[in-house]
């Protein structure tokens, strides 16, 4: 309570110290050209609480060890404990490849730690003697529970992106995202570009080719090449979250050049089915 308190105090202050930041320096200029408006300022509070929302999901993402543990407890509940600590045993280890994601300057790489993990649970199973199709199966159902979003909240903010595509504001923040990605944080990254050409995008103005795949050069250094894929078959449920349907043509882990993404906006009615 108290912390939501502070929030509050935080949000009101901030929204009438800019108010009257703004009436100083550009009030005579608002005024006498039509432009003020009260109503208009209202998007400082709206913007920090987004921003707000958006760092909660980042944070309750990052928290993605539990669904490792719940499947592991589902499918082998005599020794999922066992299982569990040869997990964070492994993930320990390849973490080393991966300690550079969380500074790094591209923020594509942020994904590797999971991909770590998610590589950790291959290496134990893979010692348990599990055939490649049951550590699919059970990837994919570790990876599927941990994209789902879990509530209204998290169902709307999956969508927002999609929804904001097309606006004039968000050209130059794709832009700028496409100057962190096509340039590589670490060798072992990532490196993609940005594609706004509609004619290129089904008419979209978003999608994005991946010409160096961090998770493939991950699984590639530790012999588990042949299971990188398995995380491609997630991107189409991200995807339909998100509002979009995904069309690629051509993937790194499958042996190209490179990770072709283009969306098409499928309806909301699609997207609350699936």
């Amino acid at each position: 309570m108290k912390g939501n308190l502070r929030k509050g105090l935080f949000f009101v202050i901030s929204y009438v110290a800019v108010k009257w930041a703004a009436i100083l320096l550009f009030g005579t200029y608002l005024y006498e050209n039509g432009l003020w408006s009260n109503w208009f300022l209202l998007i400082i509070p709206v913007i920090a609480l987004t921003v707000v929302l958006l760092r909660k999901k980042r944070k309750s993402e990052m928290n993605f060890t539990r669904y490792f543990q719940k499947a592991l407890e589902k499918h082998f509940p005599q020794e999922s404990a066992a299982l569990v600590k040869e997990v964070e045993e492994r993930f320990t280890v390849l973490s080393i490849d991966t300690r550079f994601a969380s500074t790094s300057s591209n923020p594509i790489d942020k994904r590797l730690d999971f991909a770590a993990y998610f590589l950790a649970l291959i290496q134990t199973l893979e010692n348990r003697n599990q055939s490649y199709d049951e550590i699919k199966s059970i990837c994919l159902e570790v990876t599927y529970d941990y994209v789902l979003p879990k509530n209204g909240l998290q169902r709307w903010l999956k969508r927002l992106p999609a929804n904001l595509i097309g606006l004039k504001i968000i050209k130059p923040l794709l832009k700028l995202f496409h100057n962190k990605v096509a340039t590589k944080g670490n060798e072992a990254g990532f490196r993609a570009a940005i594609i706004t050409n509609k004619t290129e995008t089904f008419n979209l103005g978003y999608g994005f080719d991946v010409y160096e795949c961090g998770i493939c050069k991950l699984f590639q250094k530790h012999n588990a090449g042949k299971y990188a894929s398995i995380l491609c078959e997630v991107d189409k449920v991200t995807s339909n979250l998100a509002g979009l349907e995904l069309i690629r043509n051509s993937t790194i882990a499958y042996g190209a050049e490179k990770c072709d993404f283009r969306f098409k906006k499928i309806s909301k009615s699609k997207v609350s089915a699936t």
